[in-house]
């Protein structure tokens, strides 16, 4: 039973063995209506390749050409324009290799083959005869296409629940930790004593990253000028505790309004807070920059290191956990990358926007 389902696993991942294996079958379903008409088990598969041929040629222009490229463009005059010109091109591939190579190799002595210019001419045949038996494996092709890809973002859809509901509580218990809010509430116990006017200000920033946290970023993305906001609060109440020894430079270019998972910028600024500015007993510096144009986001946030600071290869918790939410989410349209050198600690977040999470 192990072995059955390590076989049904590894086919569900390799895209290339579905392929192969969905045209083996194609091929193979064939040959025992054949024998039991007669014919060699050679002669068999010599003419079901015949047919092979166009059945994978249209399908993977229906699939990968004309449905992207038309149909989910709405361009519909074109699309049946598109696809009337195709299956008959197909249909006649289907006919002369069936006839003039097929039966070639199948069939003994002298006999009379159907001209090309003729099978060209004899629509009926090519739409009622071969296009049938070419298009109604085309037509399955596709359904189970876009059934294993439902099938796909069903099963992810549910991961991503319950990664994300993980994550979310990963991220309040790192962000959000005692240790954050004592220190933040000591800060603000401190200023108040002392009847600064920086207290109710860093009331209002604290009050904002709880109700920013606890109860507007419960869906899958965000705005980014609202996690931008937040990484600026909770900037705001880390300087009350460095006072003037810690160096912030925080730059944006932002081309559009888009969306993108929440809290993911804010467990990178913390990283860079805790291992970089925490750790650094001289005059911590944290940049950060956000970039944003067309379908392109980039976010890069460096921090110094002290000197006795040792890169690890292994990856820490708090990166090892956004990027298994980052999988999920954009699966290969995002590249997160960490540098050490020279006294500083880099992380690059780099996210291709495909689709539009807005709509």
């Amino acid at each position: 039973m192990d072995y059955f389902k390590k076989i049904i696993d590894l086919i569900q991942k390799n895209r290339m063995l579905r392929h192969l294996l969905f045209w083996l079958v194609n091929l193979l379903v064939h040959i025992p209506a054949g024998l039991l008409d007669g014919d060699t088990l050679t002669s068999n598969i010599i003419m079901g390749l015949c047919l092979l041929i166009p059945q994978i040629l249209a399908s993977y222009f229906v699939a990968y050409y004309l449905i992207p490229k038309f149909i989910l463009k709405k361009k519909y005059l074109l699309s049946v324009i598109l696809f009337i010109l195709t299956s008959y091109l197909i249909s006649v591939l289907g006919r002369v290799l069936t006839v003039h190579v097929g039966e070639d190799l199948v069939r003994a002595g002298p006999f009379v083959k159907e001209p090309i210019q003729e099978i060209i001419e004899n629509i009926p045949k090519l739409y009622f005869h071969y296009f049938p038996i070419i298009y109604s494996v085309v037509f399955l092709f596709l359904f189970l296409k876009y059934f294993l890809k439902f099938w796909k973002l069903r099963d992810k859809e549910v991961l991503l629940s319950k990664e994300k509901f993980e994550t979310e509580l990963k991220v309040l218990k790192a962000q959000l930790n005692p240790h954050f809010l004592f220190n933040t509430l000591n800060n603000i116990y401190a200023l108040s004593l002392d009847a600064s006017p920086k207290a109710p200000l860093a009331i209002a920033k604290l009050s904002e990253i709880l109700d920013y946290v606890l109860y507007k970023c419960n869906g899958q993305f965000v705005d980014l000028i609202n996690e931008i906001t937040l990484i600026k609060n909770y900037i705001e109440l880390q300087k009350l505790r460095y006072d003037q020894r810690l160096e912030i430079k925080f730059d944006t270019d932002i081309e559009n309004t888009i969306t993108i998972p929440p809290l993911i910028l804010l467990s990178l600024v913390e990283n860079a807070f805790k291992h970089g500015a925490g750790e650094d007993s001289g005059s911590p510096k944290i940049e950060i920059k956000i970039f944003q144009k067309e379908n392109h986001f980039k976010f890069e946030i460096l921090n110094s290191v002290s000197a006795t600071y040792e890169s690890k290869n292994e990856p820490s918790i708090g990166l090892t956990n956004i990027r298994k939410q980052l999988d999920l989410i954009y699966n290969q349209d995002y590249k997160l990358s960490t540098y050490c050198d020279s006294g500083f600690f880099k992380v690059s977040l780099d996210i291709q926007l495909v689709y539009n999470h807005e709509n």
